[in-house]
């Protein structure tokens, strides 16, 4: 592949102290901010819906075949 994409989803490695918002295996929505990733933060959507600013070692970045990443950027929309 010769461009870069940003991983739009991630699995949940760690829920220690955020069992309500995390799911350790669950795949997550990741919401680009170049922000919070300088300070080693990953924006992800929770279990709630809304997304929330998260310590990035508590995932791991997964790239989905493109057909499989629309279908479920489109299903996590409102």
């Amino acid at each position: 592949m010769s461009e870069t994409r940003a991983a739009c989803f991630a699995v949940c490695l760690d829920s220690e102290g955020y069992e309500a918002s995390l799911e350790v295996g669950k795949l997550c929505r990741v919401v680009p901010d170049e922000e919070a990733a300088a300070h080693g933060y990953a924006r992800v959507v929770d279990e709630s819906g809304e997304d929330y600013a998260f310590s990035s070692n508590r995932f791991y970045a997964v790239e989905l075949p493109l057909t499989a990443e629309r279908i479920l950027l489109a299903a996590s929309r409102p």
